[in-house]
């Protein structure tokens, strides 16, 4: 409590301050809006003294500006923004502050083709900051429609830059929705003002994406996309070409219901026969080991239903709710690569969400927007657990899938309540964040029991499976063992003959007991942010975030953050070119719920789970219930009592120039350190002597925060507008990173040495080069390129045994300084030694290194074009047809202004809000759309385009038999780098109709 009164009056005395900064100099302050009343943000205001010297702003969110004078006299106003007429004003005398409004109007065409040749240069803003990504329009046409494939796609493109996490997704503001249909989207923006304090995940890597709202008049598109096999190449996995096929349809119509409001409706369906291909190593009917390949398809079907409403409460009050309703089936999951259709398994979901936003004109510089999300999700799997799993490590996965019968349900409260004020030179903007929810699952998953096998020495077999007398131990394999077990098992040896002879499970692990837990969790943020233009060249920004959450007993973390941008040149009225942008900033991670409910679930109460290792009752499966009077099986998960919220602290530094061709280029050194990053450890693993440090007690696995991480990265944008028809966008990073965990999920190869876990992270990927563009010819012929190059990411080399007890097969090789010694394993990544002495160097974690990757996407679209000029088309400056205001309604989130004629997209709400009304029906590049009542698009894209083949991460087991190899295509590359189960190119023909 006392904090908050500090952060509220910390917020009261900047305000105060700031309001005696205010000089009573001269100068001209106003507003430039549409013939309609609608704001106009990003208009281009130009004030000229008498000598020709110039002063030059664009307007804000709101749609206003302000210039000062250096010395009373008469001066030239003038206004341009793309689609209007230039306004220009003679002979203003400025003695004092002026208030001048301006109203644009419409151009002719003539007019808008003079007009949009012109492009906006690199600004102090903090919202336009050069090395962020703006995707709208055609841009949007290179990536997937499908919506899950769009997500992967962004991710990618955000880069490694965004954390161990991934870039966090927005959509109209909200965290944790599901993706939208494209054939919604307005614009996606990636990096954009990377350490507003209004955000809680770091700048670089996050991704927002706004919907388009109701339109003046009605609208709407229909499409239909189709793939099959006959179209595709083959996985170079499989043996054939099996049957595939997609299909997807839908559309969009949007249009008003009355003067003031108006509609949306997105729907979609997708029925997509994937394929999943198994690529193993099994035994045959005579214990042989032979390659297993096999495609499965694997089905699944999706729709979507999205209605929204815009309405118009009054002049100063906007309201806008949206409705989201998602119903998947996915059959045959889990199968793939080593995972043969025994493991199979179905999933059902289904997701409801209902968004509403309202937005508030307080003042002419005030805005005030409130957001409330409610999400109610199901899941249901259902998997054979009736047989045991047989784990062969890096050979084959078989048995039963062991999922059972699951059902989870989710239930997400988000409220958001946001405040800008614009005073002068300065923008605040204050506001809060509360997000709630809860968990309730079922899950018997693995109540059937999973038998591992892993590789290890053993006595050396001759051909007839006779001990070789006098022979040294060999190194076998997890296939070796598991058909050792097989073998001598027929033979009717006693368990314990067989593991001398080198065979028997490696390890079995079962659950039992409840199978249903619950957890709920809060989170909270208050933030603060201010703006100030200090003078035309510079801008200072400034904000605190302050964050808390249940479960977790860290409390009250504060993030500030800080942004300088200043303009090298533009002295004496000239265009500004170049500027040096720095800022640094603490963005703190919350601890997710599934971390907690895995606590309770597996508290040795609620839930049981046992690890046996070595276990004699291979190919039977014991209850839990006989193995209770173990205590040395057990195994309890905890939650760590000082978890803290890991964070990052990012700060950077850049330079950013309009260059000729509108050409902008941003290079920014970027440098990022986490703390109280998350793993899991067994902190009772055995010591040498064979004692535990908690008794005989069996594993405890303990979630901590005591991981470290450092990245440094060199990232090169750069965006271009050639001409009217061409345009091209992309980036080059270079990046370094090292870290000790990879994730609550990772855990270390020594629990009690974890200096040796510090090496190259997952996200160490050195070099990576995105190219994107739009190409607009004649005959409504279009192009849309996207190009995709990477490094090789890392990957761990591991023995595939466990020999210092903590029940996990993660144990790193030393490193073998004399390669002609018993035992050593030769590698093309190097020679090792996996039973290391006390004086052996271990590798590092993440020592092995992958293949690089490439993939070109194309995009050939035709488009036809026929009836009258479109309602808008036919509007004369001056004129706007009837219904809401050009742009159609509402702002978005953020307190966003209305949409802006011609090609203009409405403004964006005060300081990091999110934007208004989408623009006039004219395209974002090449000239614009037809502007013809009906539009007839036939398109065929090309996803690896190159046929490619984009491998893997190779297999990192020295214990398997496909050590070094890769055993798939790298799936999640990007947009259409490969497809790690299904054809590796894709060609999908797409017909779109739309008015």
């Amino acid at each position: 409590m006392n904090f908050l009164r500090f952060f509220f009056a910390l917020a009261l005395l900047v305000v105060f301050a700031a309001t005696n900064t205010v000089a009573q100099v001269a100068g001209i302050r106003g507003k430039v809006t549409d013939p309609s009343g609608a704001v106009m943000p990003k208009a281009d205001v130009r004030l000229r003294d008498a000598n020709g010297r110039e002063q030059r702003t664009t307007t804000n969110e709101t749609g206003s500006f302000e210039i000062r004078v250096a010395r009373p006299g008469n001066y030239t106003l003038v206004v341009q923004s793309k689609g209007f007429t230039p306004y220009a004003l003679e002979a203003i005398e400025i003695n004092t502050m002026l208030t001048f409004d301006v109203q644009m109007a419409i151009a002719t065409q003539a007019e808008k083709v003079d007009i949009q040749d012109e492009v906006q240069g690199v600004t102090t803003d903090p919202l336009d900051n050069a090395g962020a990504i703006t995707l709208k329009g055609e841009d949007l046409k290179s990536f997937s429609d499908d919506p899950d494939t769009l997500a992967d796609e962004l991710q990618a493109l955000a880069g490694p830059g965004a954390g161990p996490n991934g870039g966090q997704i927005y959509i109209d503001g909200f965290t944790g929705g599901k993706m939208p249909p494209k054939s919604s989207i307005r614009e996606i923006r990636i990096n954009r003002n990377p350490y507003s304090a209004e955000f809680d995940r770091i700048g670089f890597g996050r991704i927002e994406i706004l919907t388009k709202p109701g339109s003046d008049a009605f609208r709407g598109d229909l499409f239909f996309n189709f793939s099959d096999e006959s179209l595709n190449s083959r996985n170079p996995f499989a043996t054939n070409k099996p049957p595939y096929q997609s299909r997807m349809y839908g559309g969009r119509i949007s249009g008003p219901i009355n003067k003031k409001s108006s509609f949306g409706l997105d729907i979609e369906g997708r029925n997509v026969d994937e394929n999943a291909v198994v690529n193993a190593t099994i035994l045959n009917t005579e214990l042989i080991p032979t390659p297993f390949q096999q495609a499965v398809v694997t089905p699944q079907t999706r729709y979507s239903v999205s209605p929204r409403l815009d309405y118009a409460l009054s002049d100063k009050h906007t309201l806008v709710l949206r409705y989201a309703y998602s119903p998947m089936n996915s059959d045959n999951q889990g199968v793939g690569q080593f995972a043969l259709p025994s493991r199979a398994y179905n999933t059902r979901d289904r997701d409801h969400s209902i968004q509403l936003t309202e937005t508030a004109v307080l003042s002419a510089r005030s805005v005030n927007e409130f957001r409330f999300m409610f999400n109610r999700s199901t899941m249901i799997q259902d998997g054979d657990n009736t047989l045991a799993a047989i784990n062969v490590l890096d050979a084959f996965n078989g048995g039963g899938a062991q999922m059972g019968l699951a059902d989870q349900r989710s239930t997400r409260f988000e409220f958001n309540n946001s405040i800008s004020h614009i005073w002068g030179r300065h923008t605040f903007k204050f506001g809060g964040r509360v997000r709630g929810g809860s968990l309730d699952d079922i899950s018997p998953n693995n109540f059937g029991g999973t038998y591992s096998f892993a590789g290890g020495l053993a006595p050396a077999l001759d051909s007839s499976n006779q001990v070789i007398s006098g022979a040294a131990l060999v190194q076998i394999t997890s296939l070796e063992r598991y058909r050792r077990t097989l073998y001598f098992q027929s033979l009717g040896y006693t368990p314990a003959q067989i593991r001398a002879l080198g065979g028997g499970a490696s390890q079995l692990t079962i659950n039992g007991g409840n199978p249903a837990a619950s957890v709920s969790q809060w989170d909270a943020g208050l933030f603060g942010t201010w703006d100030w233009r200090a003078s035309s060249r510079l801008t200072l920004s400034a904000g605190l975030r302050w964050e808390d959450q249940t479960n977790i007993s860290n409390h009250n973390n504060l993030a500030p953050r800080f942004g300088l941008a200043y303009a090298l040149d533009g002295r004496n009225g000239k265009a500004t070119k170049t500027v040096l942008r720095i800022g640094s900033g603490i963005f703190y991670d919350r601890v997710g719920e599934a971390l907690t409910l895995n606590a309770l679930r597996f508290n040795g109460v609620n839930q049981v789970n046992y690890i046996v290792p070595n276990p004699d009752f291979f190919p039977n499966t014991p209850s839990v219930n006989d193995l209770a009077p173990y205590a040395n099986v057990l195994t309890i998960r905890q939650l760590a009592s000082d978890m803290k919220a890991g964070y990052l602290v990012q700060s950077s530094a850049g330079i950013e120039r309009q260059l000729p061709k509108s050409t902008t280029m941003a290079v920014n050194y970027i440098f990022s350190r986490g703390v109280n990053l998350l793993r899991s450890r067994n902190i009772n693993t055995p010591y040498a002597d064979g004692t535990r440090p908690y008794g005989n007690v069996g594993n405890i696995f303990l979630f901590e925060s005591t991981g470290f991480s450092r990245q440094h990265q060199i990232m090169t944008n750069f965006n271009t507008r050639f001409s009217r028809y061409v345009s091209l966008f992309g980036f080059y990073l270079l990046n370094y990173a090292r870290s000790d965990t990879d994730g609550y999920g990772s855990s270390p190869a020594d629990p009690y040495n974890l200096a040796t876990e510090w090496g190259p992270s997952r996200m160490d990927t050195r070099h990576r080069f995105v190219l994107g563009g739009s190409l607009n010819a004649k005959w409504g012929i279009s192009l849309n390129p996207f190009m995709m190059v990477s490094s090789g990411a890392p990957f761990n080399i591991v023995t595939g045994r466990d020999t210092n007890g903590d029940s996990q097969f993660l144990d790193r090789p030393a490193f073998a300084t004399d390669p002609a010694a018993p035992g050593v394993i030769h590698t093309s990544f190097g020679n090792f030694l996996t039973t290391p002495g006390p004086n052996d160097i271990i590798i590092p974690r993440n020592y092995g290194r992958g293949p690089g990757q490439f993939s070109l996407n194309m995009r050939l679209g035709k488009t036809w074009s026929f009836g009258g000029d479109s309602e808008r088309a036919q509007a004369g400056p001056g004129e706007m047809p009837m219904g809401p205001p050009p742009g159609g309604g509402p702002g978005g989130p953020g307190g966003g202004g209305p949409g802006g004629g011609g090609m203009r997209m409405g403004g964006g709400g005060m300081r990091g809000g999110g934007p208004g009304g989408p623009g006039g029906p004219m395209g974002m590049f090449g000239g614009g759309n037809s502007r013809k009542k009906y539009n007839l698009t036939l398109s065929i894209q090309a996803r690896n385009l190159l046929n490619t083949v984009n491998l893997s991460a190779p297999n990192g087991n020295l214990s398997s038999p496909l050590f070094g190899i890769s055993t798939s295509t790298a799936g999640g590359f990007g947009p259409g780098g490969g497809f790690s189960e299904g054809p590796n190119r894709r060609i999908e023909l797409s017909l779109r109709f739309s008015f």
